[in-house]
């Protein structure tokens, strides 16, 4: 089987970081919206169950997928959203049946390219109203203020496909494009007329990317409605990146050791 249910195999870092984006304040998500994933040791990744709330997630709402056959149907140009609801389900269990997110592929898309620890998707009312505007594709493509650029680095935008199997195709070939031109994944992925994903190695960089994407969505908001964005110079950015206590930052911000 692709997926299997297995809370043993769930820790408690994913469990909290679920339970820290379903926070309704923070606005991230409601109902059962939004999921997470964790790259286990051995390579499979563990992400939320389909209709399951993140605020109140517990082990038992999560299933454990194999990402290569994931990936394998992902390439196929004969698989179909029936195939991919199939590879997704892992069967009955307590009365109830446990099958892995939708959106799984944007979980298992980010393995293909790079090992990735922590993957967060929500769909933030602030950054959706903006995605789902004229402004949404353009919106993000130059850095409005310096914290945005040490969270979120360089974001990819993704147009909008219908979650599934169509989504999972058109979002794989974009982090491929990314990774090509930057030698890296995008750790906040904006997902035109829907949310947004982040990839990095510890659940702090998954909060700290998220609220990040939320701010910049405000401030943008904030811009245009008094006559437009003034965007930071492109040239004194990628200076920027390359300084030695803001790489460091980046790193500790994102989970990781510098």
């Amino acid at each position: 089987m692709t997926a299997v249910w297995d809370p043993g195999a769930v820790g408690e870092d994913l469990v909290s970081l679920t339970r820290a984006l379903g926070e309704r304040h923070r606005d991230l998500v409601i109902l059962a919206e939004g999921n997470t994933s964790q790259r286990l040791p051995d390579g499979r990744v563990v992400v939320k169950a389909s209709g399951s709330a993140m605020r109140t997630a517990t082990a038992e709402d999560f299933v454990v997928v194999d990402v290569d056959p994931l990936i394998e149907l992902i390439r196929s140009p004969t698989a179909t959203q029936t195939d991919l609801t199939a590879a997704l389900d892992a069967g009955e269990h307590d009365g109830r049946r446990r099958r892995a997110s939708i959106e799984t592929l944007v979980h298992v898309a980010a393995q293909a390219l790079a090992p990735t620890a922590f993957v967060g998707h929500t769909h933030p009312t602030a950054v959706v109203g903006l995605l789902a505007s004229v402004h949404g594709p353009t919106a993000w493509d130059q850095h409005v203020y310096s914290d945005e650029a040490v969270v979120i680095g360089r974001p990819m935008y993704v147009p909008y496909a219908t979650p599934g199997i169509d989504l999972g195709r058109v979002y794989l070939r974009a982090l491929e494009r990314y990774a090509d031109v930057h030698g890296e994944l995008p750790t906040l992925v904006l997902l035109g007329n829907h949310g947004i994903v982040v990839n990095a190695p510890g659940p702090a960089g998954v909060e700290a990317a998220s609220d990040m994407a939320v701010k910049g969505a405000q401030v943008r908001t904030a811009a245009y409605a008094v006559g437009g964005v003034t965007p930071l110079d492109t040239s004194s950015v990628e200076k920027f990146f390359a300084r030695e206590d803001v790489v460091e930052r980046r790193a500790r911000l994102g989970g990781s050791p510098a």
